[in-house]
């Protein structure tokens, strides 16, 4: 009967200590958003705009990229053939053109860019996207959400985690 009891009495302090463990842990969640952003607006008008737009910009791209390395080519045959000053025309050339495609791929870079932030910058996306984050973390016992695209990023959090008044008080202020 004694081995019983100790057994039970280990398994009850066990119990409480665990129990007394179990409040202090914090669970945290993950969150993709841009994952979740490209799956929102997957169908919609701005977004087939800007995979439009992202493709003919990537197709010119590759277009000029093919006419520099034409270029390339025939500089190099020229080279071979010795016609010194042709290879030295067409060197002018590449670098007139390379010049171009670094101008305009930063251009093209800096209008999508823009694009996808005034996509992204979507209120009605933001204010459905925080309020199913409450749902799911406050259904699946999470103290916070944090964003794997931004540092330091909090989604969502529960104010059990909210240590702000405790620290006001504890200041004396």
């Amino acid at each position: 009967m004694k081995i019983t009891q100790r057994r039970f009495f280990i398994a009850l302090i066990f119990s409480l200590l665990f129990s007394g463990f179990a409040q202090q842990i914090t669970k945290f969640g993950v969150v993709d958003t841009a994952k979740v952003y490209n799956a929102y607006f997957r169908n919609s008008a701005p977004v087939r705009n800007y995979e439009k737009k992202k493709s003919e910009f990537q197709e010119e791209i590759n277009k000029y990229t093919a006419e520099l390395q034409s270029l390339q080519s025939k500089k190099v045959d020229y080279e071979k053939a010795g016609n010194d000053a042709q290879a030295q025309k067409t060197q002018a050339e590449i670098t007139k053109k390379t010049d171009f495609l670094v101008e305009y791929t930063n251009a093209k870079n800096i209008e999508l860019e823009s694009m996808q932030k005034s996509l992204q910058s979507s209120d009605a996306f933001y204010k459905k996207l925080y309020d199913t984050l409450a749902k799911i973390a406050e259904s699946g016992g999470y103290s916070m959400i944090l964003s794997l695209q931004q540092a330091n990023a909090i989604l969502w959090y529960s104010s059990s985690v909210d240590i702000t008044e405790q620290v006001i008080a504890e200041l004396g202020l």
